[in-house]
């Protein structure tokens, strides 16, 4: 949508005297920025009130024809509140769904929801949509209606057009049945050919699947001992421990690196020596430097100091092979290396692959896609979310991608590009077209390429037609098809991507799957649906507790509820003895970051 006209309204008294006190209208205004790229956004703030609000929302519908205003505060109990009284003097029709909308979303954030009072409405062409004063809030209103706002913007504009692609696409007008099979089965069949499968089995059918494939991991021994030399713990006098206490004299100073002193030495000698560097063969004892006093000084250098105390056999010396004798275990050698792996193997004169064993493509699919930072977008498109997402993921995880691309929702596009990422790559890690949409082709693209289709739906939410796959003639050749919306995939790449890669190369089976911890349920009331939920939520200790607290909305298509995800919340399915979960209960939840320990 081009050239549309937006104006964000604060309405706050405190805000009116203070300008750099506002934040939650440059929240709106930016939001709206990244949803309309190409709008142009007036911003005001004005005090609470009610007949300079009227005429200030009469002035943006009527004189500046304004697309929509947006205002914030003013929508609660206090007695200035007054921003939705003036609204409803102004419009000449209510939209309550649209408050609606915004008052569900809030609600499964906050209980305190019910107490904003938003009115939404149309003044001649113009949209007007109350939001509440706070940041977090005018986010969260805005990204429940951010999905409908173009249509409503097209419908106001009278944007025939635009409105009827839309209706087209709602209403699956452009159904393309023209192969006689379908990716779910027959024209006339309107359920899934491939029965539902839980996810611990599903699971299990892909370990099995990997298993043949995994190799003996090789155990990496050192091929020195470490410390390599006799070392000093401490700062501080390296010194023949039969001498006992008393007056030294300094016949030199070893720093790190430096060569052993091989000569014999008196009883009355001693060497300064750095933590770190090699003792002198005849030296047997350390005497840190705040147990001696100096007694005479040449310029810069010590001549004689004094023992305070006697010198102890064997003390503050790491002798060779303390650390790591020669040829002893260092580690299984299985990728990715972590840090302390590579470290380890570092300080043995050891380098570890920089290369993964497995290679992996990933393949988007969709017609609607376009490149972010790359390409512009027309209508009806949007930018691909979850390439760069699970080229981040892999990344963070230790993978590698070896190559990446967006497919065309056509079967025969769809084709060439698994082709061209399995001629490189063992591993397809494919988002979208798994579905029951008239273009979703992936099961019958691989199908057609002679791969077995393991299990092609998963008893799960958010994720159910997540698809694995593998080649009859050659299974190293691995097809993981995650559903098209971002939550989805990101979900499903946890859950069943991760443990199978990390199987793959060669993880204990137990070190596969993220780690799962016991929380109780902060949020008021959760109701259940009836397949197994995976909630984003944030985790919280209080008061030696772990608290769970759901983030916002759990669409499938909704990333921000990705945002300061800690868990995903292991919610029951609803049956006939239970159909929600109330604050308290104790839940799974599986670990997707550490930081929430120290919250």
């Amino acid at each position: 949508m081009s050239h549309l006209k937006f104006a964000v309204l604060t309405i706050s008294d405190t805000c009116s005297k203070n300008e750099s006190l506002d934040r939650s209208g440059p929240t709106a205004k930016e939001f709206l920025e990244k949803k309309f790229p190409s709008c142009a956004i007036a911003y005001k703030i004005i005090p609470d009130e009610q007949k300079l609000i009227e005429k200030t929302l009469i002035v943006y519908a009527d004189t500046q024809e304004v697309d929509a205003v947006f205002t914030t505060g003013g929508t609660g109990f206090a007695p200035r509140d007054v921003t939705p009284e003036a609204t409803r003097k102004v419009i000449e029709k209510e939209a309550p769904q649209l408050a609606q909308s915004m008052f569900i979303t809030s609600l499964a954030v906050t209980p305190m929801a019910p107490l904003s009072r938003a009115v939404c409405g149309v003044r001649g062409s113009t949209l007007i949509v109350n939001l509440p004063g706070s940041p977090k809030a005018v986010r969260e209103c805005l990204e429940a209606i951010s999905a409908v706002l173009p249509h409503a913007l097209n419908l106001l504009r009278d944007n025939k057009k635009a409105v009827e692609a839309t209706h087209s696409e709602i209403q699956m007008a452009k159904c393309d049945c023209s192969r006689d099979t379908l990716p779910g089965g027959q024209p006339t069949e309107r359920g899934s050919k491939f029965p539902m499968v839980e996810l611990s089995a599903a699971l299990e059918e892909v370990f099995k699947v990997i298993e043949p494939y995994r190799t003996i991991p090789s155990i990496v021994h050192s091929p020195i001992s470490l410390p390599p030399f006799r070392a000093s713990i401490k700062d501080g006098y390296a010194v023949k421990s039969s001498g006992g206490a008393g007056i030294k004299r300094v016949l030199g100073c070893i720093s790190a690196g430096t060569g052993i002193v091989e000569e014999d030495f008196p009883e009355d000698g001693c060497y300064k020596i750095n933590t770190g560097a090699p003792l002198p063969n005849h030296a047997d004892a350390i005497v840190q430097v705040e147990d001696t006093r100096l007694i005479e000084l040449n310029g810069n250098q010590e001549v004689k100091i004094e023992l305070l105390v006697d010198p102890v056999k064997n003390y503050d010396i790491r002798n060779i092979g303390c650390d790591m004798k020669q040829g002893e275990e260092l580690f299984v050698h299985q990728h990715p290396f972590d840090a302390a792996k590579v470290a380890l193997a570092a300080s043995v004169g050891l380098t570890v692959p920089d290369t993964l064993p497995v290679k992996i493509a990933i393949i988007s699919t969709g017609d609607e896609l376009k490149v972010a930072g790359c390409d512009s977008l027309g209508d009806g498109q949007i930018y691909d979310s979850n390439t760069p997402m699970l080229q981040k993921l892999l990344k963070d995880f230790g993978f590698h991608v070896t190559s990446f691309e967006i497919a065309g929702d056509t079967f025969d596009g769809l084709k060439k590009a698994f082709q061209r990422a399995l001629e490189k790559c063992s591993v397809v890690i494919c988002s979208g077209g798994v579905s029951m949409g008239d273009k979703d082709y992936v099961k019958a693209v691989l199908q057609d390429m002679n791969f077995e289709i393991s299990f092609g739906r998963v008893n799960m939410k958010p994720g159910k037609p997540l698809t694995f796959a593998h080649r009859k003639d050659d299974s190293t050749k691995l097809v993981f098809g995650l559903p098209g919306n971002p939550v989805s995939t990101f979900v499903t790449f946890h859950l069943l991507v991760l443990p199978a890669l990390r199987y793959l190369c060669n993880f204990p089976r137990k070190k596969c799957c993220l780690p799962v911890i016991k929380v109780k349920l902060f949020n008021n009331s959760l109701n259940l649906d009836p397949r197994p939920e995976y909630m984003r939520a944030t985790v919280k200790s209080m008061d030696g507790e772990l608290w769970a607290s759901v983030t916002g909305n759990q669409i499938s298509s909704r990333l921000k509820s990705l945002l300061d995800a800690d868990v995903l919340l292991h919610l029951p399915m609803k049956d006939g003895n239970q159909e929600s979960i109330r604050k308290g209960l104790l839940l799974n939840a599986s670990v997707l970051k550490l930081d929430f320990i120290s919250d």
